[in-house]
């Protein structure tokens, strides 16, 4: 997305989070867990996530906002408009300043000696056979672990680079709807805000 800021925070965007919030809770408080890890989407990710002997961290955030009466952080705007969707959504997803992204950018599955600093700075190498992302300069994302520290989105970022990992069990029409969400999650901050390229992958 182009044209975008990215304050702090934004009155009708926090509405929208809280919105969200308050619907995980009134689906979810009385079927607990169990009717939480029942959504379609969030058993495609544990299954993939059980390979590598992992648990779907979004899957935790539900449970939490449903069952422990925890929100969602509000980082910044661009960053709150990725959770509020991930929330609602169940998808897996990373954001990037699109000024640090050297293109072309490129999905692939790891070979197990791909390395990259993720975000709390320290070098991590790819396990064999998860989902990547990278640019002409190195991984900027992987599913298991995450984003990398290189191309963060910060409160100046005027150009947001989504993407969404989906593995089997994710229907390209669920991506597409999910980042159609983030968009009008960014434009209730960012009115002026458009998308250049929305574009679904198939592999």
């Amino acid at each position: 997305m182009m044209n975008t800021v990215n304050p702090a925070n934004h009155p009708d965007l926090d509405a929208k989070m809280s919105e969200i919030e308050s619907e995980i809770r009134n689906n979810f408080s009385e079927g607990g867990r169990t009717a939480i890890r029942k959504l379609p989407a969030l058993q495609a990710y544990a299954a993939y996530y059980r390979k590598f002997k992992k648990t779907y961290h979004v899957q935790l955030q539900i449970e939490s906002v449903a069952l422990k009466n925890r929100n969602l952080p509000r980082i910044s705007a661009l960053v709150s408009a990725m959770f509020a969707a991930e929330l609602k959504n169940q998808l897996l997803t990373a954001g990037h300043d699109m000024s640090t992204v050297q293109l072309p950018v490129v999905l692939d599955v790891a070979k197990g000696h791909e390395s990259y600093t993720s975000m709390n700075g320290k070098v991590q190498t790819l396990s064999p056979t998860d989902m990547f992302i990278s640019d002409n300069k190195g991984v900027i994302s992987s599913i298991i672990y995450g984003p990398d520290n290189r191309t963060p989105i910060t409160p100046d970022t005027s150009e947001v680079f989504f993407t969404v990992y989906g593995p089997e069990g994710i229907s390209s029409q669920q991506i597409t709807n999910h980042l159609e969400d983030i968009r009008s999650f960014v434009n209730l901050v960012s009115p002026d805000a458009y998308t250049a390229t929305l574009e679904v992958i198939s592999g």
